[in-house]
């Protein structure tokens, strides 16, 4: 049986809640959610790396990905541009969780969009659920996408932490809603 991954586990205050960050040895993001939702988390390192595939030790600032988070809740949007990650997933859930760091920071899009995106125009709801799925939230943008209509639509932080995130980052969703007509 392979050793299990050594994995890195923090906590940083966000206007929006507590938040948890999980990386490995090399620094890289392996997950980050809320604490009100760490046993989501949890699930999904176990659905990942196996029920007995990795560890988690505490450790302040692993790889220096608490600071960057501290600073992008502190205003500095693209801190979280260049950060590295490293995820497990499908290769379909993979090609969505890139394309969605293709999106500019106060940008949004739709789900089919995203799936035009990706060259794969009529798997809208498997983009939804690969965006779901997304280990990484915040720094692979999940929140960027909206409904068709430019609606907000479901986030796993909650859809106030969605608009909160949004707004943080320029977007103006009466703006959005207007250019689309809604």
């Amino acid at each position: 049986m392979p050793e299990p991954l050594p994995l890195r586990i923090d906590r940083t205050d966000t206007p929006i809640g507590e938040l948890v960050i999980v990386a490995d040895r090399e620094g890289r993001l392996r997950a980050i959610d809320w604490t009100d939702h760490e046993a989501r988390l949890l699930r999904l390192l176990r659905l990942h790396y196996g029920e007995q595939g990795f560890t988690l030790e505490p450790e302040r600032n692993p790889g220096g990905l608490t600071k960057a988070m501290s600073a992008y809740f502190a205003g500095d949007l693209g801190v979280i541009t260049g950060l590295p990650v490293e995820t497990g997933g499908t290769p379909f859930q993979r090609t969505v969780w890139a394309a969605l760091r293709d999106i500019p920071c106060g940008v949004t899009v739709s789900y089919s969009e995203l799936a035009r995106r990706i060259g794969r125009p009529a798997a809208v709801r498997a983009v939804g659920l690969a965006n779901g799925a997304n280990p990484v939230g915040i720094v692979v943008p999940c929140h960027r996408v909206v409904g068709s209509n430019g609606a907000l639509t479901g986030y796993g932080g909650g859809i106030e932490r969605k608009r909160w995130l949004l707004t943080h980052e320029g977007h103006d969703e009466t703006q959005s809603r207007l250019r689309l007509g809604c």
